[in-house]
């Protein structure tokens, strides 16, 4: 790891501390990864400790329309002919010394997967952290009427029986890879256990959810011992849930299809199919973010 990649502001000494990350792009959907992390370290008033630097881990140019590859380029901000923002991607450590916690919020790197996991390894290692959490997305056919499934995957088979009491399956998946699973595949090796908790959030809604912002905090708040105030986002989730409501009434087609999935979801059928009411929802404009 080069040194300069790791900036260090504080060097906290945790007992038997927890680290919980969160990456945005793959397994974000609804910003449940990265929006659980920034309520906690809002809610805790955790304080910034190390960040990660972003050169080399990322792609900036990338070919294709104007549309696709906005989505991989820096964001800059520029007023009346002078340049007031530029911002690179992210990688922040925030520790919160009176729970023995550790948060990092970033962007899941697309090259140079050996070197940043270096670099979370090393400020996890220097500051006393002994298991790691990444919390995660994935769209499914749940109705956002009902608590999201939470699946877990575990770098030790030990780490089961503390999740199980909390309504965890264990996950089945073969396919593409994530960063934090590649994280996991190293975690043992460096002294570390690590977790994953992965919400399934409905696949037709679009934007922030924060019904499963709030279900995963309350799920990781209990796992950790945490004591937070979930008042405020209780009443944001309840606003949401209000709204994406208010739209089921002027549109009995789709009310239908949410009826099928509360029909499946409570009987757990787990092979309905979504078909095309995602789309279906993006054409009449139905958004709740």
């Amino acid at each position: 790891m080069s040194p300069e990649r790791l900036k260090i502001y504080t060097r906290p000494e945790l007992s038997d501390g927890r680290l919980i990350l969160a990456f945005s792009g793959w397994m974000d959907g609804g910003d449940v990864s990265t929006g659980t992390v920034e309520w906690l370290v809002e809610a805790l008033g955790a304080q910034k400790a190390a960040d990660i630097a972003p050169e080399g881990f990322y792609i900036y140019n990338f070919p294709g329309s104007m549309e696709i590859s906005s989505l991989f380029r820096p964001h800059t901000k520029i007023e009346n002919g002078l340049i007031e923002a530029y911002q690179p991607p992210t990688n922040t450590f925030f520790c919160d010394r009176g729970n023995d916690l550790l948060l990092f919020s970033g962007r899941e790197p697309n090259f140079n997967w050996s070197d940043f996991a270096d670099c979370l390894f090393s400020f996890a290692s220097q500051a006393g952290i002994s298991a790691m959490y990444f919390i995660g997305s994935v769209a499914g056919t749940v109705p956002h009427t009902r608590e999201p499934r939470l699946m877990s995957t575990v770098s030790d088979e030990s780490l089961k029986p503390a999740l199980e009491p909390y309504g965890v399956t264990f996950t089945d998946y073969e396919g593409p890879a994530s960063f934090s699973t590649y994280l996991m595949t190293l975690a043992s090796g460096g002294g570390f256990r690590m977790a994953s908790l992965v919400a399934e959030i409905p696949a037709y809604i679009q934007g922030t959810n924060p019904k499963s912002i709030e279900a995963v905090i309350r799920k990781l708040t209990a796992m950790l011992g945490l004591q937070v105030n979930l008042d405020r986002l209780r009443t944001k989730s309840d606003a949401w849930e209000k709204r994406l409501n208010d739209a089921l009434e002027r549109e009995p087609e789709l009310a239908k299809h949410i009826r099928k999935l509360e029909e499946d979801y409570d009987n757990e059928v787990f092979d309905t199919q979504m078909g095309d009411l995602k789309e279906w929802l993006q054409q009449r404009g139905v958004r709740v973010d």
